[in-house]
């Protein structure tokens, strides 16, 4: 994950090249959302659960939603600064380090990668699904399926109880990844902060994910929900769980802002005011330099 600095020079060259990068960043974030997270997170879940636990376990599939995040940073960090995850788009619009006219752009292509990703693992995992639920597709119960592609809350769990879940938890997404971008926490090896991000998103579903599987991430919610509801599991997917489809939508970002306004307010403010990239810093020191002379 990686911030994108706003664009300067308004020149039309530069304003229609901007445009063109903007554009395949859009594409790259859902191709990488569709091959990654969605492609190696559900099929990890469709693995588990369509063999009854004797092709992995809670631990593979929580393995598997991290690793899918690790690679897919790996893969779009270069095009579209691994913007994952709407939340953190909405956080670095927050701060100030991207336009808002974005953030509603990368959730459509986040959306749209999620939907691809789901109906790709369906067709992988057709036959499995099918002799697993004896053909009906269903919400609940011991054959239950639907869970394989997006969230639903355990039995204990109350709509209250996953909004306070989904707040808390993506607050401590946000605070732990604004600690891995924010270079006065020191400069990290390259190649070091998607890994980590991977093990955040590890530690977060082996100690929250029993409640209604972490979903963090809205599009990776939704993506999947509304492929199930047209590929056979009908209206089910939006009434289970007392009406639960919307609290994986609008609790994350309730725990973003959070999360973006305790890093903000707790942290960063706090750091000495010393710039905070490598050219910041040569650049500083640069006019330093000229005022010594003056």
């Amino acid at each position: 994950i990686s911030w994108e600095n706003s664009i300067q020079n308004t020149h039309l060259p530069n304003v229609a090249h901007s445009q063109g990068l903007f554009c395949r960043r859009i594409l790259n974030c859902s191709c990488v959302f569709f091959l990654h997270l969605q492609l190696i997170g559900s099929g990890a879940a469709a693995q588990v659960i369509t063999s009854q636990g004797t092709h992995g376990s809670y631990l593979t599939m929580q393995l598997g939603s991290a690793l899918g995040a690790v690679f897919g940073i790996f893969v779009s960090r270069g095009v579209s600064g691994a913007q994952l995850n709407v939340v953190w788009s909405m956080s670095l619009w927050i701060l100030g380090r991207q336009p808002w006219r974005k953030v509603p752009l990368y959730a459509l292509s986040h959306l749209l990668g999620a939907f691809l990703g789901a109906a790709t693992v369906y067709l992988q995992y057709y036959d499995a699904i099918q002799v697993f639920s004896g053909g009906h597709l269903s919400v609940a119960g011991p054959n239950a399926t639907a869970g394989i592609f997006c969230s639903y809350p355990a039995d204990h769990l109350s709509v209250w109880g996953g909004i306070v879940d989904q707040v808390v938890a993506t607050a401590l997404l946000l605070i732990c990844c604004l600690a891995v971008e924010d270079r006065r926490q020191g400069l990290l090896p390259d190649g070091l902060a998607p890994v980590l991000v991977g093990a955040l998103i590890l530690t977060i579903g082996l100690s929250m994910g029993s409640n209604c599987g972490f979903p963090l991430n809205p599009a990776r919610d939704l993506g999947p929900r509304l492929f199930t509801f047209i590929a056979g599991w009908g209206e089910e997917v939006f009434k289970a769980g007392g009406g639960w489809w919307w609290v994986p939508i609008v609790a994350p970002f309730v725990g973003g802002l959070l999360g973006t306004l305790i890093y903000e307010l707790l942290i960063e403010v706090h750091h000495p005011h010393t710039p905070q990239s490598p050219g910041q810093e040569s650049e500083a020191v640069e006019i330093s330099h000229l005022l010594e002379k003056l």
